[in-house]
């Protein structure tokens, strides 16, 4: 029999894989990647498996979950990468132990991928595959689903003037933290910098956001797995909902092709969007308004600001540096953008 290794603060490996009747656990390992669940790589005596802790108290509801993993079956049934938990002894997905949600997935051997590392048919592909996803979610989830999911019809944007209250706060924050370091001095800078922005652009406010589909949520590089050079799963569909189609697709793209110095590789953006249109079905003036939309909605966002001085969360700060230089270099470049994503 081999030596087991699981680490003192696993999940509770064994009623789990007695309810999925999955063999005894012989290696347990977190995963690293993912800033709002906990993962685990799950080797025992029956296979090497993912497991899941649904662990984000706004998407670890169990019918909520349960939904989701109807949906990726349907998907899979449909030809579409993704990786459909696996049924208990009971034909349930969702095991609750100790008053905790978890799913086993079947362990899929990939990697992930940034724009960086995507040939332009590769970035086409990305795109194409996107705009399958959204096409065939709405083949697949049905109008009990679509009453159950909470979404408004259209979203309010950003009002600028919250906005400024948040820029005053964090900028008091900032000061009082000591000593001060290099992340404080550069929170500084992006603060100052995208008030002026603000109030230069205080009156290209977007209205009411579009009508709403079925999107996947959070469609970026760590929840795409690859397999050589294609895609071999879409995971992590928590945020699995109804939202403008549109928006996800420059949301995506906006965190795929980013390059370090916050600047869009819009050559590969331009492969990827003109894919996407043609296979969700959307039209460049759709695209047109939903890159005006994302791009307000990145100068009025500062979930990574807030996350480091409301929280105390340093998690995402790595991709702080990009993501803050990219809303001014979106600004600066507007029509270049557009031009991108619906030319």
């Amino acid at each position: 029999m081999p030596r087991s290794h699981v680490p003192p603060h696993a999940p509770p490996l064994g009623a789990l894989l007695r309810h999925y009747a999955a063999g005894s656990a012989v290696d347990c390992e977190p995963v690293d990647q993912g800033l709002l669940n906990r993962g685990y790589r799950l080797c025992t005596t029956r296979g090497r498996y993912f497991l899941k802790h649904h662990f984000d108290p706004e998407t670890a509801d169990p019918a909520a979950i349960a939904r989701q993993h109807r949906a990726t079956q349907r998907l899979a049934d449909l030809g579409v990468p993704v990786a459909p938990p696996l049924p208990g002894r009971d034909g349930r997905t969702v095991a609750v132990v100790g008053g905790h949600a978890y799913a086993l997935h079947p362990w899929i051997e990939g990697r992930h991928r940034h724009g960086g590392q995507l040939t332009a048919g590769q970035c086409a592909r990305l795109g194409a595959l996107l705009g399958v996803v959204h096409a065939s979610l709405e083949r697949v989830m049905s109008a009990h689903a679509r009453a159950c999911a909470e979404a408004p019809e259209a979203a309010d944007s950003a009002d600028p003037a919250d906005t400024f209250t948040l820029i005053d706060d964090l900028l008091g924050r900032v000061r009082r933290h000591h000593p001060a370091d290099a992340f404080d001095e550069l929170a500084r800078h992006r603060l100052l910098e995208r008030r002026a922005l603000l109030e230069q652009h205080a009156d290209r406010r977007p209205p009411r956001g579009s009508s709403v589909g079925w999107v996947h949520g959070d469609f970026h590089p760590f929840n795409l797995l690859y397999k050589g050079d294609a895609p071999a799963a879409i995971v992590d569909w928590d945020r699995l909902g109804l939202r403008p189609r549109a928006e996800e697709a420059v949301r995506a793209a906006a965190i795929f092709f980013v390059r370090p110095v916050g600047a869009l590789d819009l050559p590969k953006v331009r492969a990827y969007a003109r894919a996407y249109r043609r296979t969700a079905g959307a039209t460049p003036s759709q695209l047109a308004a939903a890159v005006h939309r994302v791009w307000w909605e990145r100068l009025n966002d500062f979930w990574m600001l807030r996350w480091h001085y409301e929280r105390g969360d340093t998690r995402a700060d790595p991709q702080f540096p990009a993501a803050s230089a990219l809303a001014v270099w979106w600004t600066r470049e507007y029509d270049a953008v557009c031009e991108a994503f619906a030319g």
